[in-house]
């Protein structure tokens, strides 16, 4: 683990080699007002907004919108099939009918969805405006690094897994009450800098009230949109299989939550990582065409009980682009059915990601690992 003692609180980094950005990121963090404790760098951290992506922190009766990000909810869902093997026809034929039932990227479904997909309605600002579309984005996967994979475990298994989000509501809310910290802290002549991008709201603000119930309410909505997603999943298995299936995994990584760490109640943002409480299962996807693992957190204080929630991006969009080598990248996934088909699509490569072996061995003392996943089709947004 990598220490630095320069600022407020300590900076704690199971990242062995953190970026600069994401180390300038922690240092704001570290000196806030309200923070407590420390700052937590998970091994997949790098620069984000605001606060670094595979970062955690601990609050004093303080929210801040951007430590949750504007993805709120987002996370991991994985369920293991009773199949052993799969061959390759029938692997493309179930592609082919995920496909058709789940819209990707910025698509959503051309009808409403059953009302029961959905969280029931809140007298909030940001679902008011956003309840009727939301209806027809649930049940859908996005785009960036969000994706859907069949994977075959070293259990003896074909699992699958979806890495999916609130979609355009979770942005929306995320948007709205960051703006409102802003304005409020500029009102309130706060000594969080504007430069820094941590506008925050106190507990017993109303602001505060209403962002934690739309936060609550994205999180409900990203777990149902996965398991929507699972749903039709598991229904393109049964059209060429006799596959039964496990009772799914499901793990937010975009969130804040009032816990207590070290005798005191605090509210821990997660952004970009993961709950690992001792004896807790969670999943840790690679990038495109690397494993994945299921894990069981060790309940490590020193983290806030956290791991990372994924890989983690050694290259930015633009970078990957600029840098990576499509006929390289696509040799990287020799065997797999993917996603990678020309330069636009190298953002989402193997070489934009860090290696997943080194993000294991550097949380060796956050989770242990149950299950190996080997990937076989990926579906991008």
């Amino acid at each position: 683990m990598k220490y630095i003692n320069s600022e407020k609180v300590i900076i704690k980094s199971w990242c062995n080699n953190p970026a600069e950005g994401a180390i300038k990121q922690a240092k704001n963090l570290a000196n806030l007002p309200f923070i407590f404790k420390q700052v937590c760098l998970m091994p997949d951290t790098h620069e984000g907004y605001g606060m670094p992506i595979g970062g955690v922190i601990a609050t004093d009766n303080v929210i801040i919108p951007n430590a949750v990000g504007v993805d709120i909810g987002c996370g991991m869902l994985a369920v293991q099939t009773s199949l052993e093997d799969i061959d390759t026809e029938t692997l493309k034929s179930i592609v082919s009918d995920i496909r058709e039932a789940v819209p990707v990227g910025f698509d959503h479904h051309k009808e409403k969805q059953d009302i029961s997909f959905m969280p029931d309605k809140i007298d909030c600002p940001v679902n008011k405006l956003e309840w009727e579309s939301a209806q027809y984005q649930v049940g859908t996967l996005g785009s960036g690094n969000h994706f859907i994979e069949i994977q075959k475990g070293d259990d003896g298994y074909i699992w699958y897994m979806v890495h999916s989000g609130s979609r355009n509501v979770g942005l929306k809310v995320a948007t709205h009450y960051n703006n409102v910290a802003r304005e409020l802290n500029d009102k309130w002549r706060s000594p969080v800098g504007k430069s820094v991008d941590l506008a925050f709201l106190p507990m017993d603000e109303e602001q505060a009230k209403l962002y934690i119930t739309e936060m609550n309410w994205c999180l409900d909505f990203a777990l149902r949109n996965r398991q929507l997603m699972s749903k039709n999943i598991a229904k393109a298995f049964k059209n060429h299989t006799s596959a039964t299936f496990e009772p799914s995994i499901n793990i937010a990584h975009n969130y804040a939550r009032l816990e207590n760490h070290f005798g005191k109640d605090v509210m821990v943002h997660r952004k970009g990582a993961t709950s690992a409480r001792d004896g807790e299962i969670g999943i840790i996807p690679g990038s495109q065409g690397t494993t994945s693992y299921i894990v069981r957190g060790k309940g490590n204080p020193e983290s806030f009980q956290s791991c990372s929630h994924g890989a983690g991006r050694q290259l930015g969009r633009k970078q990957a682009k600029k840098k990576l080598v499509l006929d390289d990248e696509i040799a990287k996934l020799d065997g797999v059915i993917h996603s990678i088909y020309s330069v636009k699509d190298l953002d989402e490569a193997p070489g934009a990601y860090k290696d997943i072996d080194v993000v294991m061995e550097e949380q060796k003392d956050l989770v242990d690992i149950l299950i190996k996943l080997t990937p076989l089709a990926v579906i991008k947004g």
